[in-house]
Protein backbone atom coordinates (compact mmCIF):
# COMPACT_ATOMS: atom_id res chain seq x y z
CA UNK A 1 0.00 0.00 0.00
CA UNK A 2 1.10 3.19 -1.02
CA UNK A 3 0.52 4.36 2.98
CA UNK A 4 2.12 7.97 2.59
CA UNK A 5 -0.53 8.43 0.05
CA UNK A 6 -3.35 7.22 1.59
CA UNK A 7 -2.75 9.24 4.74
CA UNK A 8 -2.77 12.29 2.63
CA UNK A 9 -5.74 11.73 0.65
CA UNK A 10 -7.42 10.90 4.64
CA UNK A 11 -6.01 14.55 5.62
CA UNK A 12 -7.06 16.12 2.61
CA UNK A 13 -10.68 14.69 3.19
CA UNK A 14 -10.87 15.86 7.19
CA UNK A 15 -9.50 19.41 6.01
CA UNK A 16 -12.48 19.52 4.49
CA UNK A 17 -12.97 18.22 0.81
CA UNK A 18 -16.00 19.21 -0.94
CA UNK A 19 -18.82 16.77 -0.73
CA UNK A 20 -21.46 15.93 -3.05
CA UNK A 21 -24.86 17.48 -2.90
CA UNK A 22 -27.37 15.57 -0.82
CA UNK A 23 -30.92 14.79 -1.43
CA UNK A 24 -33.71 14.26 1.15
CA UNK A 25 -32.47 16.45 3.93
CA UNK A 26 -35.26 18.09 6.02
CA UNK A 27 -35.80 21.38 7.26
CA UNK A 28 -33.62 21.73 9.77
CA UNK A 29 -30.94 20.17 8.14
CA UNK A 30 -28.31 23.34 8.61
CA UNK A 31 -28.75 22.78 12.61
CA UNK A 32 -28.66 19.66 12.25
CA UNK A 33 -25.09 19.67 10.42
CA UNK A 34 -23.79 22.19 13.39
CA UNK A 35 -24.38 19.15 15.92
CA UNK A 36 -23.05 16.59 13.46
CA UNK A 37 -19.79 19.24 13.01
CA UNK A 38 -19.66 19.52 16.70
CA UNK A 39 -20.15 16.06 17.44
CA UNK A 40 -22.75 16.28 19.93
CA UNK A 41 -24.37 12.85 21.01
CA UNK A 42 -28.15 12.93 21.24
CA UNK A 43 -29.87 12.31 24.61
CA UNK A 44 -30.60 8.41 25.31
CA UNK A 45 -34.40 9.26 24.65
CA UNK A 46 -33.52 10.32 21.17
CA UNK A 47 -31.84 8.01 19.82
CA UNK A 48 -33.93 4.91 21.37
CA UNK A 49 -36.87 6.86 19.40
CA UNK A 50 -34.75 6.78 16.09
CA UNK A 51 -33.96 3.30 16.26
CA UNK A 52 -37.70 2.05 17.06
CA UNK A 53 -38.66 4.45 14.23
CA UNK A 54 -36.37 2.40 12.00
CA UNK A 55 -37.19 -1.01 13.05
CA UNK A 56 -40.54 -0.09 13.13
CA UNK A 57 -40.34 0.69 9.33
CA UNK A 58 -38.60 -2.29 8.04
CA UNK A 59 -40.64 -5.01 10.21
CA UNK A 60 -43.98 -3.04 8.93
CA UNK A 61 -42.52 -3.56 5.13
CA UNK A 62 -41.43 -6.69 5.81
CA UNK A 63 -44.45 -8.94 6.54
CA UNK A 64 -42.63 -11.87 5.58
CA UNK A 65 -39.27 -11.88 7.80
CA UNK A 66 -37.25 -13.37 4.95
CA UNK A 67 -34.40 -15.84 4.44
CA UNK A 68 -32.20 -17.37 6.76
CA UNK A 69 -28.90 -15.84 4.81
CA UNK A 70 -26.13 -13.30 6.06
CA UNK A 71 -27.85 -10.02 5.00
CA UNK A 72 -30.64 -10.78 7.07
CA UNK A 73 -29.13 -12.43 9.65
CA UNK A 74 -27.39 -9.43 9.84
CA UNK A 75 -30.61 -7.16 10.70
CA UNK A 76 -31.88 -10.14 13.18
CA UNK A 77 -28.68 -9.58 15.01
CA UNK A 78 -29.33 -5.54 15.32
CA UNK A 79 -32.92 -5.94 16.07
CA UNK A 80 -32.13 -8.84 19.27
CA UNK A 81 -29.79 -5.77 20.29
CA UNK A 82 -32.68 -3.31 20.25
CA UNK A 83 -35.04 -5.71 21.90
CA UNK A 84 -32.40 -6.16 24.87
CA UNK A 85 -32.64 -2.29 25.34
CA UNK A 86 -35.86 -1.71 25.09
CA UNK A 87 -37.93 -4.88 25.83
CA UNK A 88 -40.32 -4.54 23.22
CA UNK A 89 -42.26 -7.83 22.75
CA UNK A 90 -43.18 -6.86 19.21
CA UNK A 91 -39.41 -7.26 18.45
CA UNK A 92 -39.16 -10.76 19.52
CA UNK A 93 -42.22 -12.28 18.75
CA UNK A 94 -40.51 -10.94 14.74
CA UNK A 95 -37.37 -12.86 15.72
CA UNK A 96 -38.78 -15.52 16.61
CA UNK A 97 -41.22 -16.11 13.88
CA UNK A 98 -38.03 -15.68 11.47
CA UNK A 99 -36.06 -18.48 13.18
CA UNK A 100 -38.85 -20.93 13.43
CA UNK A 101 -39.78 -20.39 9.99
CA UNK A 102 -36.25 -21.76 9.51
CA UNK A 103 -36.50 -24.39 12.44
CA UNK A 104 -33.31 -22.53 13.95
CA UNK A 105 -31.42 -24.16 11.09
CA UNK A 106 -29.12 -23.01 8.75
CA UNK A 107 -28.22 -21.95 5.16
CA UNK A 108 -26.79 -24.77 3.18
CA UNK A 109 -26.87 -27.41 6.87
CA UNK A 110 -24.89 -28.38 9.45
CA UNK A 111 -22.00 -29.27 7.38
CA UNK A 112 -21.78 -26.17 5.90
CA UNK A 113 -18.12 -24.17 6.53
CA UNK A 114 -19.31 -20.60 5.08
CA UNK A 115 -19.30 -18.03 7.32
CA UNK A 116 -22.12 -16.30 5.89
CA UNK A 117 -24.31 -19.75 6.38
CA UNK A 118 -23.22 -19.27 10.28
CA UNK A 119 -24.36 -15.61 10.87
CA UNK A 120 -27.84 -16.85 11.61
CA UNK A 121 -26.76 -18.43 14.56
CA UNK A 122 -25.92 -14.96 16.14
CA UNK A 123 -29.59 -14.14 16.53
CA UNK A 124 -30.28 -18.34 17.29
CA UNK A 125 -28.34 -17.30 20.52
CA UNK A 126 -29.29 -14.47 21.57
CA UNK A 127 -32.97 -16.42 21.49
CA UNK A 128 -31.84 -18.89 23.26
CA UNK A 129 -30.39 -16.84 25.69
CA UNK A 130 -33.45 -15.05 26.62
CA UNK A 131 -35.09 -18.21 27.73
CA UNK A 132 -35.72 -18.99 31.34
CA UNK A 133 -35.10 -22.98 30.78
CA UNK A 134 -32.86 -22.73 27.82
CA UNK A 135 -33.97 -24.82 24.70
CA UNK A 136 -31.40 -26.54 23.32
CA UNK A 137 -33.16 -27.04 19.70
CA UNK A 138 -32.41 -23.30 19.29
CA UNK A 139 -28.40 -24.03 18.85
CA UNK A 140 -28.38 -27.40 17.90
CA UNK A 141 -27.52 -26.30 14.26
CA UNK A 142 -25.12 -23.72 14.78
CA UNK A 143 -23.18 -25.72 17.64
CA UNK A 144 -23.16 -28.78 15.37
CA UNK A 145 -21.76 -27.02 12.40
CA UNK A 146 -19.06 -25.29 14.66
CA UNK A 147 -18.04 -28.23 16.46
CA UNK A 148 -17.22 -29.71 13.03
CA UNK A 149 -15.01 -26.92 12.30
CA UNK A 150 -13.49 -27.26 15.75
CA UNK A 151 -12.78 -30.96 15.83
CA UNK A 152 -10.10 -30.29 12.26
CA UNK A 153 -9.37 -26.69 12.75
CA UNK A 154 -5.47 -27.89 12.92
CA UNK A 155 -5.65 -29.57 9.79
CA UNK A 156 -7.83 -26.50 7.93
CA UNK A 157 -8.37 -23.22 8.71
CA UNK A 158 -8.34 -21.28 5.46
CA UNK A 159 -12.17 -21.05 4.80
CA UNK A 160 -12.68 -17.13 5.66
CA UNK A 161 -10.56 -15.85 2.58
CA UNK A 162 -12.51 -12.20 2.92
CA UNK A 163 -13.03 -10.17 5.51
CA UNK A 164 -16.90 -10.03 5.67
CA UNK A 165 -16.12 -13.80 7.20
CA UNK A 166 -14.96 -12.09 10.45
CA UNK A 167 -18.41 -10.73 11.57
CA UNK A 168 -20.34 -13.08 9.74
CA UNK A 169 -18.52 -15.99 11.81
CA UNK A 170 -16.49 -15.16 15.17
CA UNK A 171 -18.74 -14.12 17.41
CA UNK A 172 -21.14 -17.47 17.20
CA UNK A 173 -17.56 -19.42 17.59
CA UNK A 174 -16.54 -17.13 20.63
CA UNK A 175 -20.00 -17.41 21.93
CA UNK A 176 -19.98 -21.41 22.26
CA UNK A 177 -16.86 -21.38 23.75
CA UNK A 178 -18.27 -19.23 26.66
CA UNK A 179 -21.34 -21.04 26.90
CA UNK A 180 -19.97 -24.38 27.12
CA UNK A 181 -17.22 -23.32 28.98
CA UNK A 182 -14.96 -24.81 25.91
CA UNK A 183 -11.93 -22.56 24.94
CA UNK A 184 -11.31 -25.20 22.17
CA UNK A 185 -14.25 -22.78 19.90
CA UNK A 186 -11.93 -20.13 20.32
CA UNK A 187 -8.91 -21.53 19.43
CA UNK A 188 -10.40 -23.02 16.77
CA UNK A 189 -11.61 -18.93 15.94
CA UNK A 190 -8.53 -17.90 16.28
CA UNK A 191 -6.64 -20.11 13.86
CA UNK A 192 -9.16 -19.11 11.14
CA UNK A 193 -8.67 -15.68 12.21
CA UNK A 194 -5.07 -15.77 11.74
CA UNK A 195 -5.25 -17.05 8.32
CA UNK A 196 -7.50 -14.33 7.33
CA UNK A 197 -5.14 -11.74 9.01
CA UNK A 198 -1.79 -12.34 8.51
CA UNK A 199 -1.62 -15.39 5.88
CA UNK A 200 -4.73 -14.81 3.39
CA UNK A 201 -3.38 -14.03 -0.09
CA UNK A 202 0.19 -14.37 1.13
CA UNK A 203 0.94 -11.42 3.44
CA UNK A 204 -2.80 -11.58 4.76
CA UNK A 205 -5.66 -9.38 4.38
CA UNK A 206 -4.50 -6.64 7.39
CA UNK A 207 -2.26 -4.04 6.51
CA UNK A 208 -0.20 -3.28 9.51
CA UNK A 209 1.01 -0.32 8.72
CA UNK A 210 -2.91 1.80 8.75
CA UNK A 211 -5.02 -1.13 10.69
CA UNK A 212 -7.36 -1.34 7.66
CA UNK A 213 -8.10 -4.55 5.88
CA UNK A 214 -8.40 -5.31 1.98
CA UNK A 215 -11.89 -6.97 1.31
CA UNK A 216 -10.13 -10.28 -0.50
CA UNK A 217 -6.36 -10.99 -1.76
CA UNK A 218 -8.22 -9.51 -4.94
CA UNK A 219 -7.27 -6.21 -3.42
CA UNK A 220 -3.85 -6.22 -2.58
CA UNK A 221 -1.11 -4.49 -3.23
CA UNK A 222 -0.90 -5.42 -7.44
CA UNK A 223 -4.19 -6.22 -7.54
CA UNK A 224 -7.21 -4.14 -8.06
CA UNK A 225 -6.69 -0.47 -7.66
CA UNK A 226 -9.00 2.43 -7.81
CA UNK A 227 -9.20 3.98 -11.18
CA UNK A 228 -6.82 6.76 -10.11
CA UNK A 229 -4.44 3.61 -9.18
CA UNK A 230 -4.56 4.04 -5.03
CA UNK A 231 -5.63 1.16 -2.95
CA UNK A 232 -9.28 -0.32 -2.73
CA UNK A 233 -9.78 -0.60 1.16
CA UNK A 234 -13.72 -1.63 1.32
CA UNK A 235 -15.86 0.66 3.91
CA UNK A 236 -18.17 -2.10 4.35
CA UNK A 237 -15.72 -4.60 4.31
CA UNK A 238 -13.94 -2.69 7.38
CA UNK A 239 -17.30 -2.35 8.97
CA UNK A 240 -17.57 -6.01 9.44
CA UNK A 241 -14.14 -6.33 10.65
CA UNK A 242 -14.77 -3.46 13.59
CA UNK A 243 -18.10 -5.12 13.93
CA UNK A 244 -16.75 -8.75 14.61
CA UNK A 245 -13.78 -7.65 17.10
CA UNK A 246 -16.93 -5.56 19.25
CA UNK A 247 -19.00 -8.65 19.07
CA UNK A 248 -16.09 -11.07 20.03
CA UNK A 249 -14.73 -8.84 22.84
CA UNK A 250 -18.10 -8.58 24.36
CA UNK A 251 -17.60 -11.87 25.14
CA UNK A 252 -13.95 -13.60 25.69
CA UNK A 253 -12.78 -13.29 28.74
CA UNK A 254 -9.92 -11.14 29.78
CA UNK A 255 -7.75 -13.58 30.58
CA UNK A 256 -7.97 -15.45 26.90
CA UNK A 257 -4.47 -15.08 25.66
CA UNK A 258 -5.44 -13.62 22.21
CA UNK A 259 -7.84 -10.80 23.41
CA UNK A 260 -4.92 -8.12 23.78
CA UNK A 261 -4.19 -8.74 19.85
CA UNK A 262 -8.00 -8.46 19.11
CA UNK A 263 -8.28 -4.97 21.60
CA UNK A 264 -4.78 -4.35 20.23
CA UNK A 265 -6.82 -4.76 16.11
CA UNK A 266 -9.42 -2.62 16.73
CA UNK A 267 -8.02 0.17 18.12
CA UNK A 268 -5.85 0.37 15.19
CA UNK A 269 -8.43 0.42 12.86
CA UNK A 270 -10.75 3.21 14.58
CA UNK A 271 -7.34 5.29 14.54
CA UNK A 272 -6.74 5.07 10.78
CA UNK A 273 -10.90 5.78 10.74
CA UNK A 274 -10.87 8.71 12.87
CA UNK A 275 -8.35 10.43 10.58
CA UNK A 276 -10.37 9.88 7.33
CA UNK A 277 -14.20 10.55 8.54
CA UNK A 278 -15.92 13.23 6.04
CA UNK A 279 -16.78 15.84 7.59
CA UNK A 280 -20.44 15.04 7.27
CA UNK A 281 -19.71 12.08 9.32
CA UNK A 282 -20.00 9.00 6.79
CA UNK A 283 -16.69 7.29 5.72
CA UNK A 284 -16.43 7.08 1.62
CA UNK A 285 -16.87 3.54 0.43
CA UNK A 286 -13.44 3.80 -1.15
CA UNK A 287 -11.19 4.84 2.42
CA UNK A 288 -8.03 4.99 0.54
CA UNK A 289 -9.43 6.90 -2.49
CA UNK A 290 -11.96 10.10 -1.14
CA UNK A 291 -12.33 10.79 -5.02
CA UNK A 292 -13.46 6.93 -5.80
CA UNK A 293 -17.00 6.93 -5.88
CA UNK A 294 -17.63 9.63 -3.31
CA UNK A 295 -20.56 10.89 -1.15
CA UNK A 296 -22.11 9.06 2.26
CA UNK A 297 -22.71 5.47 2.55
CA UNK A 298 -24.81 3.95 5.66
CA UNK A 299 -23.64 0.57 6.30
CA UNK A 300 -19.93 1.33 6.30
CA UNK A 301 -20.64 4.17 8.72
CA UNK A 302 -22.96 2.00 10.92
CA UNK A 303 -20.30 -0.72 11.85
CA UNK A 304 -17.56 1.91 12.46
CA UNK A 305 -20.00 3.86 14.43
CA UNK A 306 -20.65 0.37 16.75
CA UNK A 307 -17.16 -0.34 16.83
CA UNK A 308 -16.36 3.24 17.80
CA UNK A 309 -18.66 3.29 21.07
CA UNK A 310 -17.94 -0.21 22.11
CA UNK A 311 -14.19 0.88 22.00
CA UNK A 312 -15.11 4.21 23.96
CA UNK A 313 -17.15 2.70 26.45
CA UNK A 314 -14.71 0.29 27.12
CA UNK A 315 -11.59 2.28 27.43
CA UNK A 316 -9.65 1.08 24.15
CA UNK A 317 -9.40 4.25 22.53
CA UNK A 318 -9.45 7.34 24.28
CA UNK A 319 -13.42 8.72 25.22
CA UNK A 320 -12.76 12.70 24.01
CA UNK A 321 -11.87 11.84 20.96
CA UNK A 322 -13.69 8.78 19.77
CA UNK A 323 -17.02 9.84 21.47
CA UNK A 324 -16.76 12.50 19.08
CA UNK A 325 -16.14 10.25 15.99
CA UNK A 326 -19.11 7.87 16.84
CA UNK A 327 -21.28 11.22 17.76
CA UNK A 328 -20.88 12.83 14.53
CA UNK A 329 -21.16 9.53 12.43
CA UNK A 330 -24.64 9.10 14.60
CA UNK A 331 -25.26 12.28 13.66
CA UNK A 332 -24.58 12.17 10.03
CA UNK A 333 -26.73 9.15 9.82
CA UNK A 334 -29.89 10.20 10.73
CA UNK A 335 -29.51 13.83 9.40
CA UNK A 336 -28.61 12.34 5.86
CA UNK A 337 -29.84 8.93 5.68
CA UNK A 338 -33.16 8.44 7.31
CA UNK A 339 -36.48 9.41 6.30
CA UNK A 340 -39.20 10.83 8.33
CA UNK A 341 -40.90 7.41 8.11
CA UNK A 342 -38.06 5.48 9.15
CA UNK A 343 -36.70 4.48 5.90
CA UNK A 344 -32.69 4.12 6.16
CA UNK A 345 -31.06 5.59 3.21
CA UNK A 346 -27.31 5.52 1.47
CA UNK A 347 -26.99 1.91 2.51
CA UNK A 348 -24.46 0.09 -0.42
CA UNK A 349 -26.47 -3.06 -1.51
CA UNK A 350 -24.76 -6.29 -1.55
CA UNK A 351 -21.40 -6.59 -3.45
CA UNK A 352 -17.60 -6.98 -2.67
CA UNK A 353 -16.18 -3.11 -3.97
CA UNK A 354 -17.07 0.76 -4.00
CA UNK A 355 -18.43 0.05 -7.65
CA UNK A 356 -21.08 -2.45 -6.11
CA UNK A 357 -24.48 -1.24 -6.04
CA UNK A 358 -23.94 1.82 -7.48
CA UNK A 359 -25.38 4.39 -7.75
CA UNK A 360 -25.72 4.72 -3.49
CA UNK A 361 -28.58 7.34 -2.77
CA UNK A 362 -31.00 8.39 -0.15
CA UNK A 363 -33.18 5.29 -1.48
CA UNK A 364 -30.86 2.87 -1.21
CA UNK A 365 -31.38 0.97 1.65
CA UNK A 366 -31.04 -3.13 2.68
CA UNK A 367 -31.33 -5.28 5.92
CA UNK A 368 -27.84 -5.44 6.69
CA UNK A 369 -27.90 -1.68 6.88
CA UNK A 370 -30.73 -1.34 9.11
CA UNK A 371 -28.99 -4.13 11.20
CA UNK A 372 -25.91 -2.20 11.53
CA UNK A 373 -27.51 0.90 12.25
CA UNK A 374 -29.33 -0.77 15.18
CA UNK A 375 -26.34 -2.07 16.34
CA UNK A 376 -24.95 1.24 16.47
CA UNK A 377 -27.52 2.85 18.45
CA UNK A 378 -27.95 0.52 21.19
CA UNK A 379 -24.24 0.70 21.86
CA UNK A 380 -24.51 4.47 21.88
CA UNK A 381 -27.29 3.98 24.46
CA UNK A 382 -24.73 1.79 26.72
CA UNK A 383 -21.81 4.20 26.27
CA UNK A 384 -24.75 7.59 27.28
CA UNK A 385 -26.03 9.86 24.91
CA UNK A 386 -26.19 13.37 25.49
Amino acid sequence: MERRQFLATGAALTAGAALPALTGRSAGAADRGARTAAGRLPARAEIVAVLRRVADHWIGAHADPGDNQWARATFFSGLMALHRLTREPRYLAYATGWAEKHSYGLHNGVTTRHADDHCAGQAYLDLYALDASPDPAKIAAIEDSLARMVHNSDQKHDDWWWDDALHMAMPPFARLGALRDDPAYWDAMHALYTHTKSAEGGPGLLDPGTGLWYRDKRFLPGGIASPSGKPVLWSRGNGWVAGAHAKVLTVLPDSYPHVPAYRAALAAELTALRGIQRPDGFWNVNLADPAHLPGPETSGTAFFTYGTAYAVRTGLVPRDAFRTVAARAWNGMVDTALHPDGFLGYVQNVGDRPESSQPVTYDSTADFGVGGFLLAGTELVALGGG
